[in-house]
């Protein structure tokens, strides 16, 4: 990846590392998923470890920088304008039930903006990544948002509440209501990295998703900038990373969309 930084180089070569253990952690949780024991810690363990050779990686390279995990927490960097933002397994509940969608997702936050993103599925081989103002790739190839203008043409994502998440599922649900009448089909894949990835790829034409974490979708901001997308928060006047919901979708068709979800 000759157009690539050296701290994306470092990324890459991180994700990649930590994500040969995950795939072998991967082909373990299939077997258990039809033995006796729960196969839950085995799986927690496999994302601290994720963690820990991500982790090992980036600050032998980048000593100084900061860094916020899922698993460790936030750490302060003798540079306080640059951290690493990292969610070693998204899709967990994926990997725990032996199901292939999942990624590793890695971005780099200088002075408060996302400036170098990757998010790698491995299963597929598929890596994501992008620099501020250097465009958005998957693999050697470069990726633009879809140009689709007509909703009953497009495919969108979202993350549906669950058991303690359930406070927003009426929400959710009515914002369905809406906009599934006008599309061509709403999916629910399980790993937020990965559907802002295929907005970026022109894959699902738009996505959004209330209550998640800075490391959910960190990188995969920076990937739909960057491959020309749009991303507002849902209530205009939040913070997209602190307050962690987004819309996000092709230029064409935002407004239509984002009016949708805001019921307006």
């Amino acid at each position: 990846m000759n157009r690539a930084s050296a701290n994306i180089n470092l990324m890459i070569k991180a994700a990649r590392f930590a994500a040969k253990r995950l795939l072998r952690d991967f082909g373990e949780v299939e077997n258990l998923q039809v033995s006796q024991k729960s196969p839950s810690d085995f799986v927690t363990r496999a994302d601290r470890k994720a963690e820990e050779s991500i982790q090992t990686d980036l600050t032998e390279g980048r000593p100084n920088y900061g860094w916020l995990g899922e698993e460790s927490g936030e750490k302060k960097g003798s540079d306080p304008t640059r951290k690493w933002i990292v969610d070693p397994l998204d899709g967990t509940t994926n990997f725990l039930h032996g199901i292939p969608h999942w990624a590793i997702s890695i971005a780099l936050e200088y002075k408060s903006e996302i400036v170098s993103a990757v998010v790698y599925d491995p299963l597929k081989d598929e890596l994501f990544w992008a620099e501020k103002g250097s465009g958005c790739y998957m693999n050697e190839k470069r990726c633009r948002v879809s140009n689709r203008r007509n909703l009953n043409e497009m495919i969108f994502s979202t993350g549906i509440p669950f058991a303690n998440k359930s406070g927003d599922l009426s929400l959710t649900l009515a914002e369905l209501n809406n906009l599934m009448p006008e599309c061509a089909g709403v999916r629910r894949l399980g790993a937020a990295s990965l559907d802002l990835a295929y907005v970026a790829s022109g894959r699902y034409d738009g996505f959004w998703e209330r209550g998640l974490q800075s490391w959910d979708i960190a990188a995969g901001l920076l990937l739909v900038k960057e491959a020309g997308g749009l991303i507002e928060p849902i209530n205009i006047e939040n913070d997209v990373l602190k307050d962690g919901e987004l819309i996000a979708g092709n230029e064409i068709s935002f407004e239509k969309f984002s009016k949708i979800i805001r019921n307006r």
